[in-house]
C-alpha cells in the first residue's frame, strides 16, 4: 500500500495507526451529456467513471482541508440527474467518509529520541 494513499473505498481500510476525527459528506458530479444515461451504457461508465474521479479529488481535498490524514468512504448514493430544458443528464453522487488522522511524521525542529529511526517512520 502507497504511503501517500489518502481515500480508501468501503471495504479497503487505511492504516492500523489511524485514528478516527469524524464523518463528513460530499457530493460530487459528472459532466453533462446531451441525452440519456441508460444504466450500464457506455456513456454510464464514462459518465461514472468522471464523478468517481471528482469524489475522490473532492474528499481528498476536504481530508487536508479539516487536517486529516486519510478518508474511508462508507457510503455512497448514484443517482441520474436530468436538465429536460437543455436536454442533457449527469450522474449526481453523495458520498459519505470518515476522516482519520494519521502518524505524523517529526519536523526538522522537533529534536530526535535517541534510539528512534526518524528517517522510517
Amino acid at each position: 500500500m502507497s504511503s501517500s494513499k489518502i481515500v480508501f473505498w468501503h471495504r479497503e481500510l487505511p492504516p492500523i495507526d489511524a485514528t478516527v476525527m469524524d464523518e463528513h459528506t460530499v457530493e460530487a458530479n459528472s459532466n453533462r451529456v446531451a441525452g440519456t444515461i441508460a444504466h450500464r451504457s457506455e456513456l454510464w461508465d464514462s459518465c461514472y467513471g468522471e464523478m468517481m474521479a471528482n469524489a475522490e479529488s473532492r474528499i481528498a481535498t476536504e481530508v487536508a482541508r479539516l487536517g486529516g490524514r486519510y478518508g474511508h468512504v462508507r457510503g455512497e448514493s448514484i443517482g441520474v440527474k436530468h436538465d429536460d430544458a437543455a436536454g442533457e443528464a449527469w450522474l449526481h453522487g453523495t458520498f459519505t467518509y470518515v476522516i482519520y488522522s494519521g502518524d505524523t511524521p517529526v519536523r526538522n525542529d522537533q529534536p530526535a529520541i535517541e534510539g528512534v529511526d526518524h528517517a522510517h517512520r
